[in-house]
C-alpha cells in the first residue's frame, strides 16, 4: 500500500544524505524502476511501495530517481538551475515551480 506523496511536481526539494538541491518533475507512488537498478544504484534501500521522486539537479545536467524517505522540502527559495527547467516549467511562485502545460 501506497502512502501520500510529501512532494508534488515543482516542488523544490532537497536530498538528505547527499545534500543536493532540485526540483520534482514527475512523481511515481510506488518504485517504478527495475530491480536491477534497485540493487546496483539505491544503496540505503529504501522501500519500494512508498513515492519515489523523479528530480531535476540544481547546478547540474543530471537527473536523479529518489526515494521520498531520502527527500525534504527546500523552503530555501533559492532558485534551482537546470538546463530543462523550461521543458517541464514556466514560472515560479510561492515556493513552487508551475508545471508547462502537457499535451497529453
Amino acid at each position: 500500500m501506497s502512502k501520500e506523496a510529501i512532494a508534488s511536481i515543482g516542488q523544490p526539494v532537497r536530498h538528505k544524505l547527499l545534500n543536493y538541491r532540485g526540483v520534482v518533475y514527475d512523481v511515481d507512488p510506488v518504485f517504478m524502476l527495475s530491480d536491477e537498478w534497485y540493487k546496483v544504484v539505491a544503496k540505503s534501500r529504501p522501500p519500494k511501495n512508498e513515492p519515489w521522486y523523479r528530480i531535476l539537479v540544481h547546478n547540474s545536467p543530471k537527473e536523479t530517481y529518489v526515494a521520498e524517505r531520502n527527500l525534504i522540502v527546500d523552503k530555501s527559495g533559492e532558485p534551482i538551475d537546470h538546463p530543462q527547467m523550461e521543458r517541464y516549467f514556466v514560472d515560479y511562485f510561492d515556493g513552487r515551480y508551475i508545471p508547462a502545460r502537457s499535451n497529453n
